[in-house]
């Protein structure tokens, strides 16, 4: 349901408004102690952004995605980890149910996730199955009116503070590849859950991943998602388009802060008698970023209409994703750049970004994983 003008822009004013007097003053903080302070996640839900994408019905904003861009482009404005506190309740953790669950599980999970009581996790990634996640070996044994869950699942996003997780595992040992997969709706609350220590990342301070080991966890037989067996990898691609445009919209978000940062700096700094923002070079490189994350910004815009109006947008959510990452990686290395020494210490953030940037390459889909469903599609619209 599209939100009238007036209620959009409020919404987004909002949201700008949160990001810029709450969140910003706040990043140094999190990167540091790598939590979210208790009032922040509470803010979050009292403003309802935990249910950005959940349909009205079921106590969410019900947004289209290309208003749910919008506000993307808004979040991307300060660190990556706040967004990706209520990212999993808007996409992966939360799609799969809107698109394949029953209206027993929509019912009965959809509004705790649009008010952040519940916070949900998508558990697919294994040692040794990631971006080829038919491959995934975690299994659900049928056992009369429930299943038995064994495996371990890896770098599960949010997984310290899941509710519920949207498990991903082998229903039928005997079907290669993804047909013998399955998704299942597990609360994180049953026996047989436990969870490994927090991984030391790389950047992203305060976004929480862990490994989630199932040892023997029976849940009835009414948690499998839709009430049918071997449609899970189905069921995965399908939330893929609205992931990816999300993430591309946080991508561009971030590149625009990282553009504003670092003019703010060329024209304060001076070097040689004249700010920095005079020389050429740095021209140059302001210039790259800005046209980049135009580009970029378009894209995701265009796409998101697309798929508003009904079109099957896969590859362009592919391209959207794999351009927008790969931009913001180039924007945020120019940003060091343009600080110079500034850009390596940690005082002005820069080089925060730089590493937290990193991420967006690699989840819900790798660039190369992007290049591969691009080609295929390309081939497959010409045979």
């Amino acid at each position: 349901m599209t939100l009238p003008a007036e209620t959009l822009s409020q919404l987004l004013e909002s949201v700008s408004r949160f990001v810029r007097e709450q969140l910003v003053p706040l990043e140094h903080q999190v990167a540091e102690h790598d939590e979210i302070p208790a009032e922040i996640v509470a803010a979050m839900r009292e403003m309802g952004l935990f249910g950005l994408s959940i349909p009205e019905e079921y106590g969410g904003l019900g947004l289209t995605m290309e208003e749910e861009a919008q506000v993307a482009f808004e979040l991307g404005q300060t660190s990556p980890a706040f967004r990706s506190l209520v990212g999993t309740n808007n996409g992966i953790g939360s799609q799969g149910i809107i698109i394949d669950g029953s209206e027993e599980q929509k019912q009965r999970y959809l509004p705790g996730m649009a008010s952040g009581e519940i916070v949900g996790s998508f558990a697919l990634t294994e040692a040794e199955a990631g971006s080829d996640a038919g491959s995934l070996r975690t299994s659900a044994r049928r056992d009369g009116d429930s299943y038995v869950l064994n495996g371990t699942k890896r770098y599960i996003t949010n997984a310290p503070r899941a509710g519920l997780f949207t498990l991903f595992a082998r229903t039928n040992p005997q079907e290669a590849g993804a047909r013998g997969v399955s998704a299942f709706l597990v609360e994180a609350d049953t026996p047989g859950i436990s969870l490994g220590k927090p991984d030391q990342k790389m950047g992203q301070k305060g976004a929480h991943t862990c490994d989630v080991v199932f040892e023997d966890c029976r849940i009835p037989a009414t948690a499998l998602l839709g009430g049918r067996e071997g449609q899970g990898f189905r069921t995965a691609m399908k939330v893929l388009d609205r992931g990816r445009l999300h993430i591309s919209a946080v991508c561009v978000g971030v590149a625009e802060r990282l553009i504003r940062d670092s003019l703010r700096y060329a024209m304060e700094r001076k070097q040689f008698g004249q700010p920095l923002a005079e020389f050429q070079l740095i021209q140059a490189m302001l210039a790259d970023s800005k046209a980049e994350s135009y580009a970029a910004r378009c894209m995701v815009m265009e796409t998101a209409r697309r798929k508003d109006a009904g079109h099957d947008v896969g590859t362009e959510a592919a391209c959207c994703k794999m351009f927008a990452s790969e931009m913001v990686g180039r924007v945020a290395d120019r940003a060091v750049q343009i600080h110079g020494g500034a850009g390596y210490i940690a005082d002005y953030g820069i080089e925060r970004f730089y590493r937290d940037v990193r991420l967006f390459r690699i989840y819900e889909g790798t660039t190369q994983i992007q290049q591969i469903v691009i080609a295929r599609n390309m081939i497959r619209a010409a045979s």
